[in-house]
């Protein structure tokens, strides 16, 4: 897509050259672009200090703080883009769930979502609902300059998965025997999400996000024929409320290797790959038409700088005949990563890609 091909009333942003929303757009890049999920995280120090005593969805609530945390990986790793910083339940929490993240487990809804009736409680969500993102997101455009804000949401599975869990679980019983179950309840839940998911990436759209990333991290939980009738429809249904916008929509989930011509069908222009599909057999399966992004094993950051090294040109060399790359893990950055592989990483990948 070229300036003359942007959608009506959308005008050239300081960003649309940049290597990362190139390598979205599948046209050539002077690098392979690079950025980390969970690059703002418990990975850097100066992120630990100032999220010190703060808890993590009253983090997400402050400007000034998502702005310097966002921050962060872009003046110390030199990324070719950044990430808003947030949470999956945030939208959640705006419209009224009873939740929070607790250290050591992660989201934990107070009273599941298990019945019809339950499905009242989840109301639309406005603008108004989470005026600290639209506030932040304006700060963070400012400084960005050239570099580009992802936006991000929660895909309508995985939130589901948390609401009707109540909190994370290794095996999503409770939210596989709804959807099987009493399919009705389910996708009406499910569409319910996609329409709250879809007015939270509007919001950070409006605002000034240039590119969107849907994480559906528990999709990989589903085969594919449970994914294509019960979960498409409505991750669908988010990208599609978005399409009018022409920020490239990026989709990602764990363990989706089955999954990932799906994923790119529900209307994704990027396919987030994890570790365990390598690259151009990933783009086999997704087939035309789509950029990949991916996929580091983040462990091997915990090796010697030629192991990275060697293991990061793998991943290149798998991705050289893609139609358009942006590398990355092939899931977040652990806690306990020297944030100085990151670095080292994002100048060898930049290094080793200069066209």
């Amino acid at each position: 897509m070229t300036a003359d091909d942007m959608p009506t009333g959308q005008q050239p942003t300081a960003t649309y050259d940049s290597a990362f929303l190139k390598a979205c757009r599948r046209e050539p890049v002077p690098h392979t672009p690079v950025w980390f999920m969970r690059q703002a995280g418990r990975s850097l120090p100066e992120y630990r200090k100032v999220r010190e005593g703060v808890p993590m969805l009253e983090s997400c609530m402050r400007p000034e703080l998502v702005t310097e945390i966002t921050l962060q990986p872009v003046r110390r790793h030199d990324v070719d883009a950044a990430i808003f910083f947030s949470d999956i339940v945030v939208p959640l929490k705006a419209i009224g769930i009873d939740l929070d993240i607790k250290p050591g487990v992660g989201p934990v809804v107070e009273q599941p979502v298990r019945t019809r009736a339950d499905l009242a409680r989840l109301r639309d969500l406005s603008p108004e609902d989470v005026p600290y993102v639209t506030e932040a997101i304006g700060m963070l455009t400012c400084e960005l300059g050239a570099t580009p804000l992802i936006g991000f949401a929660g895909a309508p599975f995985t939130l589901a998965s948390y609401l009707v869990e109540g909190g994370p679980s290794r095996t999503y019983e409770n939210a596989k025997a709804m959807m099987y179950g009493d399919p009705g309840l389910w996708a009406d839940l499910l569409d319910r999400l996609a329409d709250i998911t879809a007015a939270f990436l509007k919001v950070q759209i409006e605002a000034g996000a240039v590119a969107v990333q849907l994480f559906d991290s528990w999709a990989g939980a589903l085969a594919p024929a449970d994914y294509r009738k019960s979960v498409m429809p409505a991750s669908a249904k988010v990208f599609d409320a978005v399409a009018g916008y022409g920020v490239p929509r990026i989709h990602f989930g764990v363990g989706t290797g089955e999954l990932l011509g799906l994923m790119g069908e529900a209307g994704a222009d990027v396919v987030g790959v994890d570790w365990r599909v390598p690259l151009d057999e990933a783009r086999r399966r997704v087939g035309p038409g789509k950029a990949l992004q991916g996929n580091l094993d983040p462990t091997v950051l915990f090796t010697d700088k030629n192991t990275v090294e060697a293991k990061a040109r793998e991943v290149l060399d798998a991705a050289a005949g893609l139609e358009g790359h942006v590398f990355n893990l092939g899931h977040g950055v652990m806690p306990n990563t020297d944030p100085d592989a990151l670095t080292r990483l994002v100048e060898y990948v930049h290094t080793a890609t200069a066209r």
